[in-house]
């Protein structure tokens, strides 16, 4: 039987990687809106990104997609990452 990496499997991966590009992945949470996306990253050199951990082949809510694509209109980057290659593929993206 192949199970499927845990959400917090995911998540711990992602912190991980981030922090080793000198990187801070800091939970994301609000009082006041619902659906806001897991993690904030704060890369070296200003970029901030906002990424959203699912299961493998989960996808965002309705509410969390109306959240990315508001945050995406405002010019922000969000990122859905459900597998260590997922994770690995935005890695990539913000070292260049």
């Amino acid at each position: 039987m192949v199970t499927t990496p845990l959400e917090k499997t995911i998540e711990n991966y992602l912190i991980k990687r981030i922090q080793s590009l000198g990187g801070e992945c800091e939970k994301f949470t609000s009082p006041m809106r619902r659906s806001v996306p897991d993690r904030i990253i704060s890369m070296p050199g200003g970029r901030i990104v906002f990424v959203e951990v699912k299961r493998f082949g989960k996808q965002a809510t309705d509410m969390q997609a109306r959240d990315h694509q508001r945050r995406r209109e405002m010019g922000f980057s969000v990122w859905t990452v459900d597998s260590k290659a997922a994770v690995d593929h935005l890695v990539e993206e913000l070292s260049c």
